[in-house]
């Protein structure tokens, strides 16, 4: 599930994109430690956010490898 606060994250990088997932992941941690269980269940849903993306930024990656060399490995 998306955040709804949470913008347009497909101009983020997949550097940027890992940063803020661990400044989240901190974030997370602090949250479960003080016990905010409210504020837990918010960062949560911006780490699938994130994650989402990052997911997103991966597959591009491996559709375009697999593009530049699937006609160049000839197994017959």
């Amino acid at each position: 599930m998306e955040h709804p606060l949470i913008g347009d994250l497909s101009s983020l990088t997949e550097d940027q994109v890992t940063e803020k997932l661990s400044e989240l992941n901190k974030k997370l941690s602090i949250a479960s430690r003080m016990g905010n269980g409210h504020m837990c269940n918010q960062i949560r849903s911006a780490i699938e956010s994130y994650r989402t993306r990052y997911n997103a930024i991966l597959e591009l990656a491996r559709k375009d490898s697999d593009d530049k060399f699937g006609n160049k490995i000839d197994i017959s």
